[in-house]
């Protein structure tokens, strides 16, 4: 048991790292060379954790192998757009000017159901109203509506209006202080300590969310009491 246990504490670790050198991508994001390395990695990780006659080491060197090979393709991918195309493809216009390009959709083996879908969870449902739509290489679909169907913004109105878009910074964290973000939003703990006081809390461990953004405004949110 206790082999199973370092073995397969091993083995994950090392998938742990294997995938977040790939990048931050969920499953539906990933490219085909990247989903077709998870697949293959999850089978030969399965097998020593299940076989403890194969040494642990002949388990490693094919998934190591391969998380090689996935860094040079992407090294590879950075410095050849014409490499980078063969391995992950490019995107495909399947909408244009309203009409659907049947042949595009056949070749990249598209449904109508697919496209639906994909129209349908982002609020599309008349096809006379979108310019294009761009089948990714990931399997997601950019849409771009017609002017007069998309969505009414100031600058379409013509309007001025303040740029007053900050971005929270997070303070306390479930009871914890996050030092860093706090130094680095130009405060202190004695302007954090304050920050408390004023809303009648006498430690950090009673808060559970806290942030500031850029203009100064604090948000802070007590921890609910315990029942």
């Amino acid at each position: 048991m206790t082999t199973a246990f370092f073995r397969t504490v091993i083995l994950y670790f090392i998938l742990m790292i294997g995938l977040r050198l790939m990048g931050k991508r969920q499953i539906g994001e990933l490219e085909p060379s990247e989903l077709v390395l998870t697949l293959i990695i999850s089978d030969l990780a399965a097998v020593p954790m299940q076989d403890f006659g194969i040494p642990l080491v002949n388990g490693l060197f094919p998934i190591i192998t391969l998380l090689c090979l996935s860094m040079l393709l992407s090294f590879f991918s950075l410095k050849s757009i014409r490499f980078r195309s063969l391995v992950c493809g490019h995107p495909t216009v399947i909408i244009r000017d309203g009409k659907i390009l049947q042949q595009n959709m056949a070749r990249n083996r598209f449904t109508v159901d697919e496209l639906f879908e994909q129209l349908r969870t982002q609020g599309h449902s008349d096809l006379s109203s979108i310019k294009y739509a761009i089948l990714e290489t990931s399997g997601q679909i950019s849409v771009l509506p017609y002017t007069k169907d998309s969505p009414l913004t100031p600058q379409t109105m013509n309007q001025q209006v303040q740029d007053n878009v900050t971005l929270p910074v997070l303070l306390i964290n479930d009871g914890h202080i996050m030092s860093h973000n706090l130094t680095a939003s130009g405060y202190d703990h004695s302007w954090l300590q304050n920050q408390l006081k004023t809303r009648r809390l006498t430690s950090p461990r009673q808060v559970f969310l806290m942030t500031v953004d850029e203009a100064g405004s604090v948000v802070c949110v007590a921890k609910e009491e315990s029942t």
